[in-house]
């Protein structure tokens, strides 16, 4: 795969942590970072190159699961991508777009009061409307899709709660983020440079799979699989890495770089060369699934049931695959 075209290029943001207390866990976001990091990608109004294809990644694996959902929430869709690709799959389904910050509900809202020949058509076949929110209301989506965000988020564990009270029972996640393995050609050349950490670690598919069980999912499925980008120039590596958000790691290099430290990291660049004379890169990435379980209650004395949760334990499970 060769990376696009660059959509847009930010710097870095400043450490707003001590590299002291970053690595402690390599893995570790920095909140701060990340939080501007969205606002910045909102700013473009549409999903990063990459998001785009790993989207389409996705949407090829959802055939395997039979269930038709009629009630879809897209966590942070602006940047995520792949609205389009569930609208075909699952057409009279309705999309709920959830953007956790601000800037990204605005945008996302102006996106959909815009008026088009699309939206007009849309309208005149009956194809539901979509709702963008602040937050989606609470157990009824029957797919949560989550695409290229979980991974940038600080509190992951906070995260997969907000998607598993956001679900149906018996409705299913689908998400992906980066691994671990991710931009390893960029640690060794800032390791002995002494800059500091090119990008967090990541968090491995297999804690991602306990974190689900945590959270209350059942039957997680984790997948993962190796991409290979390359450049023809060193230029165009970084304004496209740039055009994904920048690094979040908390023991990044503090403060601003200057261009001789540009020209030092081009140079830096240059040794990444393979056989075929390009540049290359290596992104790690991570795909999920799993269900709302059934709810499940504490033995006890005495144990009052609502009749909500009632409905919930004696409805008949779906098909799941």
């Amino acid at each position: 795969m060769q990376a696009p075209n660059p959509i847009s290029s930010a710097p870095v943001a400043p450490s707003s942590s001590a590299p002291s207390d970053s690595r402690a866990d390599p893995r570790a976001v920095d909140a701060v970072a990340a939080r501007l990091q969205r606002d910045r990608l909102a700013r473009a109004g549409q999903a990063p190159w990459l998001h785009e294809d790993v989207a389409q990644r996705m949407l090829e694996r959802l055939p395997l699961i039979r269930r038709q959902p009629g009630r879809i929430v897209l966590s942070s869709a602006l940047l995520g991508g792949g609205h389009e690709g569930l609208r075909a799959l699952y057409p009279q389904a309705r999309q709920q777009w959830w953007e956790h910050r601000p800037l990204a509900l605005e945008r996302a809202g102006a996106l959909h009061r815009r008026p088009g020949l699309g939206a007009l058509w849309g309208s005149l076949r009956g194809a539901p409307t979509v709702q963008v929110l602040p937050a989606p209301p609470p157990g009824e989506a029957e797919l949560l899709w989550s695409n290229m965000e979980l991974h940038a988020e600080a509190d992951k564990a906070a995260l997969l709660s907000r998607w598993q009270q956001a679900l149906a029972v018996d409705g299913f996640l689908m998400f992906s983020c980066l691994g671990p393995d991710s931009l390893v050609e960029l640690r060794p050349l800032f390791e002995q440079a002494g800059w500091g950490d090119p990008a967090p670690q990541w968090t491995d598919m297999h804690d991602l799979g306990d974190l689900l069980v945590q959270a209350g999912f059942a039957d997680p499925v984790m997948d993962q699989e190796h991409v290979r980008l390359t450049w023809g120039r060193a230029e165009d590596l970084l304004r496209d890495l740039r055009a994904l958000g920048g690094n979040l790691a908390p023991g990044r290099h503090a403060g601003l770089r200057t261009p001789r430290w540009h020209g030092r990291l081009l140079a830096a660049l240059e040794t990444l060369r393979g056989a075929d004379g390009r540049l290359a890169m290596t992104l790690e990435l991570v795909y999920g699934h799993a269900f709302k379980a059934q709810p499940r209650l504490k033995v006890q004395p005495e144990t009052s049931v609502s009749l909500d949760q009632m409905r919930a334990m004696v409805r008949r499970p779906s098909d799941k695959t």
